[in-house]
């Protein structure tokens, strides 16, 4: 019996357990900057990375950071993004004179959404300054609310020095830190809408007659290069960075159908063409990191919750001689677009080649790993399907049979035999003895001679 139980269960595996499948020629992608991710948000897998976690400067990405805890601060009703905010003469110090602007003057009034328009769409340094000090009083206490923000979602490659991304050695993040940033801020709708407008007119103030701002996102917008090459359709934002000890910088959002990725590319060159013209490669990197997570990988359903997997042998039942087990969950991933359910190894590790009942539904017996190559897409664990009540007769022999196997009880069985067998050799000795005397004393001889009587 038992040996059939477990030719059930070899078998079971081999019907459920896909072959290693063939490794298949596979094109090399790979992104032309110091670092890389792309991430389907949907299913939060990584599609690509490259230098990830590694430090590097951020440039003006680090505004996203900036609007994250400004749009925080509104949320908790400590301004609101129509509050009117005069622009101090301390915000436009340690500013680069080179670096972007949106020409904004000390003592002009701007409001607080106005100043994130100028700050995301234009990358203007001073309205980051003009915010931080707005949230934080000064723009050092905001700097450290930056780091202290970026320590609670889980960056630990970041170290902000400054609330704009002007160069500082130590001021750096990471490809993966800036996605986790980045994921916070989209979660505010007004980010998203202000990251991905194409332009913006902002108001006339008591310093400046009207302004058109013109997104520096070649992505979403020709303005700036008069050339389409950089456009997406499906782009959605959301901001750029670059600094000569930064390179070319970009994070990037896009929509296709009911997918979203988002991707992150630093450390980027320009460079010029054989045609003359020049490459910007933060977004021509950018555009291929969307092309090869859209057409290049699927949704899979590799697991479905509800699927029997394979019979476990039970013991100790008299109603059946096995219980069938299921995934605990469905398991949906993104897989390479080509692959087919058939490419897939299913791996099945039972917690013991047979199980004693009871069983109840739902205990866990084994897991069941999805992979394909040295890709593994997920471990899910498998639980019994139905309840199994175990035999009483079944169980007391069980346990009787366990305790014979004991080994004191062994001994104590050999101990007990020998003095058995000690009491008889005694007993038999004895009887011997008792026999050979009594054989003894009726050997005498008698005939009535009592000797000659005297006269």
């Amino acid at each position: 019996m038992k040996k059939e139980r477990i030719l059930s269960l070899i078998f079971a595996l081999v019907l459920f357990v896909s072959l290693v499948p063939p490794v298949r020629a596979a094109g090399a992608f790979e992104v032309n900057a110091r670092a890389a991710l792309l991430v389907d948000v949907g299913s939060g897998e990584t599609l690509y990375e490259k230098n990830a976690h590694e430090h590097n400067y951020p440039a003006s990405i680090t505004k996203v950071m900036t609007a994250l805890l400004v749009l925080e601060a509104a949320d908790a009703g400590k301004l609101s993004l129509d509050q009117e905010i005069t622009a101090s003469e301390s915000a436009f110090d340690n500013l680069a004179a080179d670096g972007s602007t949106a020409n904004i003057k000390p003592g002009e009034t701007m409001t607080v959404e106005n100043l994130l328009n100028c700050m995301l769409i234009v990358s203007a340094n001073e309205a980051t300054h003009i915010l931080a000090e707005v949230v934080s009083g000064t723009v050092e206490a905001f700097v450290q609310q930056m780091n202290e923000r970026a320590e609670q979602l889980g960056c630990a490659d970041t170290h902000f020095v400054n609330p704009s991304g002007l160069h500082n050695d130590r001021h750096y993040s990471s490809a993966w830190d800036i996605y986790l940033i980045t994921c916070e801020a989209m979660k505010h709708e007004k980010f998203m809408e202000i990251c991905g407008r194409k332009a913006y007119t902002v108001p006339e103030t008591n310093l400046s007659k009207t302004r058109e701002l013109h997104s520096t996102n070649y992505l979403i917008s020709t303005w700036r290069t008069g050339w389409p090459g950089y456009f997406y359709a499906d782009a959605r934002g959301i901001k750029t960075g670059s600094t000569p000890e930064a390179g070319y910088c970009l994070v990037a959002s896009a929509d296709r159908g009911s997918r979203k990725l988002i991707s992150v590319v630093l450390g980027a060159e320009r460079v010029k063409l054989e045609d003359g013209t020049n490459d910007t490669r933060s977004f021509s990197e950018t555009i291929r990191l969307f092309d090869h997570g859209f057409d290049d990988f699927k949704s899979m359903k590799l697991l479905d919750a509800g699927e029997p997997v394979c019979e476990v042998p039970v013991e100790l039942s008299s109603e059946t001689n096995y219980v069938v087990v299921h995934p605990a969950e469905g398991l949906e991933r993104m897989v390479p677009a080509d692959l087919t359910p058939e490419d897939l190894t299913r791996t099945v590790e039972l917690t013991a080649e047979s199980v004693d009942a009871p069983i109840a539904e739902g205990d866990e017996l084994g897991t069941i790993t999805i992979s394909y190559g040295d890709t593994v897409y997920g471990t899910v664990p498998l639980l019994a399907l139905n309840d199994v009540s175990a035999s009483w007769l079944l169980t007391k022999q069980r346990e009787v049979k366990v305790f014979l196997a004991k080994p004191w009880v062994k001994y104590a069985a050999i101990g007990t035999a020998a003095l058995i067998v000690l009491i008889v050799v005694l007993r038999a000795a004895a009887l011997s003895r008792a026999k050979h005397y009594s054989g003894r004393r009726g050997g005498y001889s008698y005939n009535g001679y009592r000797g000659r009587r005297k006269r």
